[in-house]
């Protein structure tokens, strides 16, 4: 009867996992390039992450710009344009990426007082109905790109 002890012992932290709470759903990488004309949006990125289960990304707000909406860079014609987009589908245990050149958050009137701290909360609204709040690192117009680089303003002529 010893030969059941050690194995239970080396099953018990694998049935312990799988018992655990599920993946949650969770945004990270979030940063905001200001724009250096004020009449003009600023562009934000981040990765949304799911679950267990596919979730929507319906909205992303804050209250230190007077604006936000999602968009999606996309080449039509060998042209490339911005659309705004609704929503964003993310698959479960998957992730989308919201980078220079592809979907990003465009804030019109940054609050000054975010570029002088440095970041703003944004908060991201979910089809689950999680409500996440992330602050985003804020990166001051004329700064080297954070996080992937991209061109030094995404919207000019937007």
């Amino acid at each position: 009867m010893r030969a059941p002890i050690p194995t239970l012992s080396l099953l018990a932290p694998l049935l312990l996992v799988a018992c655990g709470d599920p993946a949650p759903t969770y945004v990270d990488q979030a940063w905001v390039r200001v724009s250096p004309n004020k009449d003009s949006p600023s562009a934000g990125y981040f990765t949304a992450h799911a679950g267990e289960t596919a979730v929507t990304l319906r909205g992303v707000l804050t209250d230190r710009a007077l604006r936000v909406e999602m968009h999606e860079s996309v080449n039509e014609g060998g042209v490339m344009k911005m659309k705004p987009i609704d929503s964003v589908d993310i698959p479960a245990k998957g992730k989308v990426v919201f980078a220079p050149g592809g979907k990003h958050i465009m804030l019109w009137g940054v609050n000054p007082d975010a570029v002088a701290q440095g970041k703003m909360p944004l908060t991201f609204l979910f089809s689950n109905g999680d409500r996440i709040i992330v602050d985003a690192v804020v990166q001051k117009p004329g700064a080297a790109a954070a996080a992937g680089g991209g061109p030094a303003n995404e919207h000019e002529g937007h």
